[in-house]
């Protein structure tokens, strides 16, 4: 049996790229090879890899995550808190592929794909990743603007005073600099403890959300639902954590032999933004319980005026920083992948003469959101929902390409995914498909009930098994004569892209390929369609 080993010059994107690891809590000299044997020079290297992972994560609770949680709490109570546990191996799985893809590559998460599959395939996924992220950033604002109003500062001021704060943290020309900032940041997110502690939910009722799944509302309210909990998977699994957490890795110089340390960051993250999201559903449901604003969700300032003077203020600040962190994030990810696509010079470690591009890239999203986001008239808590139901329709075609990356060996070498992971990412695939299978039907027929949408489930997990199946017999088939060495992981690096050869895309991929494309085209229609009825129902 042959056997995959090889050693080569890394792909590092330029010398940006290449040096000593700075982090926010520490540094790692580039020629750093000592064992990290004892507890103490374990912590030191955690300390200073820790960032990607829970920055990432700190960025997933957003203000378009406020008023997405909040709406769930707002009209359903705790009865949708079942989703989150679902979330948890999703989130770490994704995360995971791209972290490992970033330090193993070097290079980018839109560069991969147009290099490997062509700028056809890696332009319409970076065209998708700019207008989202550009609706996503509206959304930060707008949480922005509804902390500013009820802490009483006017909307104008709110709005320039955060985006100067945005645009100053990226523009320090230094990459530790932006991290030691964003952490900081990232701290503010345990303002969601006293507000806990403050609105005190009932520990019985958000135990009963997270432990009996069902779909509340009568004949009718499916489409709502359905697009309440596309919008939760959504905001927890959106597109741009995938291309942000790849470049940032890259970035940060996080080598192959430090991908354990990432991996406890990322978990690090998890937990605070699964903790995070149940407080803000629980909090709001005990806000909003046995008041007539139950179940007729506005936007995410709601709960500030229903919980009380203190727990309000705590909310609005919490608020406020993390629609400040979502926007470095988001941000960012733009930055980097568009960067990634036009061959632009992008790093933190680069001031802004020397990466022109970039940060007027990271500059204009900021611009043009908080532009929007003063314009009056908008109904903002359904923009908010809106595009966390946008981002999870088109997260399946971002999942399928990042699935098709950490399968090509050529890339990955021995960190390539082994099958149960690929199992595991193909059957979330396939949830993510039905998911907006059933928000189609339910916009079309908005009487479903229960049963009708159990049986799509049912359908669509037979066709799943059926395409499982065969995709199962032919991967075997493929690699049954080609075994992965993965005893040198920690020294194998990705060669430079030139030296590779061009993955062969089947026509069967091809045409699956197109016809997922399609279908979400047609979701996504009817995401705004659906959309447009709550506004004007509104």
């Amino acid at each position: 049996m042959a056997t995959i080993t090889r050693t080569a010059p890394a792909a590092v994107l330029d010398d940006a790229h290449v040096g000593d690891i700075r982090g926010a809590l520490g540094t790692i000299a580039v020629d750093d090879f000592a064992p990290r044997t004892g507890l103490s020079a374990k912590l030191k290297t955690l300390l200073a890899i820790v960032g990607p992972g829970l920055i990432v994560m700190c960025g997933d609770n957003d203000a378009g995550a406020f008023s997405t949680y909040g709406q769930a709490g707002q009209n359903y109570g705790t009865r949708l808190l079942w989703t989150l546990l679902l979330l948890v191996p999703v989130l770490y799985v994704n995360q995971e592929m791209v972290l490992r893809l970033g330090a193993v590559t070097g290079v980018g998460h839109a560069r991969l794909i147009i290099e490997r599959f062509g700028r056809f395939w890696g332009s319409l996924e970076v065209i998708d990743l700019f207008i989202l992220n550009a609706l996503t950033l509206v959304t930060e604002f707008i949480g922005i603007t509804l902390a500013a109003s009820y802490l009483g500062v006017p909307k104008p001021v709110a709005v320039v005073l955060a985006a100067c704060v945005i645009l100053a943290a990226a523009f320090t020309g230094s990459f530790r600099r932006f991290e030691r900032i964003a952490v900081a940041f990232c701290a503010g997110s345990l303002l969601l403890i006293p507000l806990f502690l403050a609105v005190h939910p009932s520990g019985a009722q958000m135990a009963r959300g997270f432990v009996v799944p069902g779909l509340p509302g009568g004949s009718g309210q499916m489409a709502s639902v359905m697009l309440l909990i596309i919008a939760i998977v959504g905001t927890t699994v959106a597109p741009w954590q995938l291309f942000f957490q790849q470049s940032y890795v890259v970035d940060k110089r996080i080598t192959p032999r430090f991908i354990r340390y990432e991996k406890v960051d990322l978990w690090i993250g998890i937990v605070i933004v699964v903790v995070g999201a149940a407080v803000l559903i629980g909090a709001t449901a005990a806000a909003f319980a046995g008041t007539t604003a139950a179940g007729h969700f506005t936007d995410a300032a709601g709960i500030a005026t229903h919980a009380g003077r203190v727990a309000g203020v705590v909310f609005a600040v919490a608020l406020l920083d993390a629609a400040i962190i979502g926007a470095f994030a988001v941000s960012l990810s733009t930055a980097y992948a568009v960067g990634d696509t036009l061959g632009l010079k992008h790093s933190l470690h680069r001031g802004v003469r020397q990466a022109k591009g970039f940060y007027a890239i990271y500059a204009a999203l900021i611009a043009v959101a908080a532009t929007i986001v003063l314009i009056p008239g908008a109904p903002l808590g359904l923009i908010s929902v809106g595009v966390q139901a946008l981002a999870g329709v088109l997260l399946p075609a971002a999942t399928v390409f990042l699935l098709m990356l950490c399968n090509d060996r050529a890339v990955l070498g021995p960190w390539a995914n082994r099958r149960g992971t690929n199992v595991f990412t193909s059957a979330v695939i396939a949830l993510l498909v039905t998911l907006s299978v059933v928000l189609t039907a339910s916009v079309l027929f908005p009487g479903m009930t229960e049963r009708q949408i159990l049986s799509i489930f049912l359908g669509c997990a037979v066709v799943s098994v059926a395409g499982g199946g065969w995709a199962l017999i032919r991967s075997l088939r493929v690699y049954s004569s080609v075994e992965v060495d993965r005893s040198n992981r920690e020294s194998w690096r990705m060669p430079p892209l030139n030296m590779l050869s061009k993955p062969v895309m089947s026509t069967g991929r091809k045409v699956a390929l197109a016809i997922l494309r399609s279908y979400l085209a047609i979701a996504m229609v009817l995401v705004i369609v659906r959309l447009i009825q709550l506004a004007i129902g509104h």
